[in-house]
């Protein structure tokens, strides 16, 4: 597997759970160009619509020496999931307030370009701040017991 694309501000501003894997509906220079690494996650998320998942404002920049007939940077790309996954998102996200954000763009070993999201829950300022204290207790602990 190699990964592309993380998305560390989803890390750092939700509590994330149900992490799945789905598909992305690409266009051929796309493929080329998430293949040479040229995509982010950046301010992206994921929208439900008419039974079908949306991946909005993922950037994937044009492929150099594609043809004329390039496509947006920033187009809305179809998700490929089941119909039962599908529904368990949309309940989630209409019933407890949850969002849907990516987390992970990568080429899996078969050579297919996925994207892993997760079940957002918003933070509050108090709970990024106790996640900054352990993550560097966590480094603290870490480089001591190397030395």
């Amino acid at each position: 597997m190699k990964i592309i694309a993380n998305n560390k501000k989803a890390f750092h501003d939700y509590f994330l759970s149900d992490l799945t894997e789905a598909g992305v509906a690409l266009e051929g220079a796309e493929v080329k160009s998430v293949r040479g690494g040229g995509a982010s996650l950046l301010d992206s998320f994921v929208q439900v619509k008419n039974g079908e998942m949306f991946l909005k404002n993922a950037y994937i920049k044009p492929y150099e020496k594609a043809n004329v007939f390039k496509s947006d940077e920033r187009r809305t790309r179809k998700l490929l999931l089941h119909k039962s996954e599908i529904l368990k998102f949309e309940k989630a996200v209409k019933e407890k307030g949850f969002s849907i954000m990516p987390t992970k763009l990568y080429i899996n070993d078969k050579g297919v370009v996925k994207v892993e999201i997760a079940l957002a829950k918003g933070k509050k300022l108090y709970d990024k701040r106790q996640t900054l204290k352990e993550q560097t207790i966590k480094r603290d602990i870490a480089r001591l017991s190397s030395r």
